[in-house]
């Protein structure tokens, strides 16, 4: 977006850019969201930022009457597969908190000079600043959505001391940490609670069906999923974690809400960063869904279900192992599969009801194979694949690109075309991704056009019209597979259902 085309979206107060860019204000030296109910200001007093560390960097605070941190991030960084997108999700990872700018330079391959300099010139703000940035947005959210002791919010969103803390509040909102408390909304649990409920903010529209998508490959004992609720353990850096997710459509501003049941609180920023990416939580549903109406195949798919979610990854290494099991079997076929192998998993260290261990390292998995089934092939290769991420020498994760993820992964013995893409789609996010040899993708092709219109002679078998959004092209294909068809009898009228008791 050009000067003009912002400047346009900020006079019509648009929400659907929140996050996506930061307007700062001369005449006030403060920044807002696009969506700043203030009056709109000058174009002459007017520069916009991609981040708000750049803004904040530039000697501007955040605006009291808008927060622009208590939005949802960027799509971008999923978009582009460059260096700056890639440090920013490994950064939204926590990874600097964890190594330092030493250490997500390393996993960048450049030198920590050479990366400030890129992320400078392309954000408006380096390595350091843009961590700075994440921290003050985890502060805001625990500060007005919990009861948490102060003391414990500064480690939990990854600052080393109370009084950096302090500071970066203040210098952040202009406001003390008490002050800034003060403004949450009523029924905040009053301090000293254990009791950490946060909202996730997303973009309107939200399609819950992401619920049921990891609902039917939920594997019991690690993961329980409804049609409005996931919750699971998970493996992160400090130690074992437990969460939910609901969704409540009938509560005003249909609220999505995290509740943790419990995580070391070094992991917090890391766990906020993977369930919003499990969500696609910064996705952009509304140019999303106006690139994907336009195909004729997809129209009627979009407009019965906008705003549908691609889903994330909340562990690379898992995501591989399941994404090698289910290789050309059904998702029953898979959760089958991976319920025997979750067999290997190590005891949750708090263990709620239907939550009681966690998926199998790669170390427990490569020691796992009398409990894998199936051709041999495919479980020698599921299990020179979980050797090699054990012992290092398969690396991969958030801070890949598409190139590098197919470079890492399409080697290794039973890791085709298919599995490199549904990878990339899922921990990456990669938005365009179009997997056309899968068989519900085209069993979905066919769902949407049961009358053999395939969209025109012109439109393109791997849906190219619709890039750079094809990834979100495959899971509407996915769910137009999934749901049962009507049969058809000779003279091409559907024919009665027979509803089973």
């Amino acid at each position: 977006m050009d000067f003009w085309q912002r400047y346009r979206a900020i006079d019509a107060r648009d929400t659907r850019f929140d996050g996506q860019f930061f307007t700062a204000v001369r005449s006030t030296s403060i920044y807002c969201r696009p969506s700043c109910p203030a009056r709109t200001p000058k174009a002459s007093n007017v520069t916009f930022y991609e981040t708000s560390a750049a803004a904040h960097d530039a000697g501007y605070r955040a605006c009291k009457r808008c927060l622009p941190e208590a939005v949802p991030g960027t799509p971008a960084w999923n978009i582009r597969q460059d260096v700056a997108g890639r440090a920013m999700r490994l950064i939204n990872d926590g990874v600097i908190n964890r190594d330092g700018v030493e250490g997500l330079a390393a996993r960048l391959g450049y030198s920590s000079r050479q990366l400030n300099r890129i992320l400078t010139h392309e954000l408006g703000a380096g390595p350091l600043s843009l961590a700075r940035a994440g921290r003050a947005q985890t502060a805001r959210t625990l500060l007005v959505s919990t009861g948490m002791k102060l003391a414990d919010i500064a480690f939990a969103a990854g600052f080393s001391s109370v009084r950096q803390f302090n500071e970066t509040v203040a210098e952040v909102f202009a406001m003390t940490p008490s002050a800034l408390r003060a403004t949450a909304r009523p029924g905040t649990p009053a301090g000293g609670t254990t009791a950490l409920s946060l909202s996730l903010p997303y973009r309107r529209p939200f399609d819950p069906g992401i619920f049921s998508f990891l609902a039917v490959r939920a594997i019991p004992g690690i993961e329980v999923g409804t049609p409005t609720s996931y919750a699971r353990t998970l493996r992160l850096p400090h130690g074992d974690a437990r969460f939910t997710v609901a969704y409540d459509d009938g509560a005003r501003g249909r609220p999505l809400t995290l509740t943790v049941g419990a995580v070391d609180l070094r992991d917090l920023p890391a766990l906020l960063s993977r369930v919003r990416r499990l969500f696609d939580l910064d996705a952009d549903p509304e140019a999303i869904d106006s690139t994907l109406g336009v195909d004729r195949r997809l129209a009627a798919a979009v407009a019965e279900t906008p705003g549908i979610r691609m889903p994330g990854a909340l562990d690379p290494q898992e995501l591989l192992v399941r994404a090698m099991v289910g290789q050309q079997i059904t998702v029953a076929a898979a959760r089958t599969a991976l319920t025997q192998l979750s067999a290997a998993g190590s005891p949750s260290s708090s263990p709620a009801e239907g939550l009681d261990r966690l998926f199998p390292s790669p170390a427990e998995t490569a020691a796992a194979g009398h409990l894998l089934r199936g051709p041999r092939r495919r479980t020698e290769s599921l299990l020179h694949a979980a050797s090699a991420m054990a012992d290092g020498q398969l690396q991969f994760g958030y801070g890949d690109d598409l190139a590098s993820l197919t470079a890492a992964l399409l080697p290794l013995p039973g890791v085709g075309p298919w599995t490199v893409g549904y990878v990339a789609m899922r921990v990456l996010g990669a938005p365009d991704i179009f997997l056309a040899n899968d068989a519900a993708v085209r069993n979905g092709i066919r769902a949407l056009a049961p009358g053999g219109d395939a969209g025109g002679d012109a439109a393109a078998p791997d849906f190219r019209e619709v890039s750079p959004w094809r990834s979100y092209a495959t899971m509407h294909l996915w769910r137009a597979a999934a749901k049962p068809r009507q049969p058809i009898d000779r003279r091409g009228t559907p024919a009665p259902v027979k509803v089973m008791p």
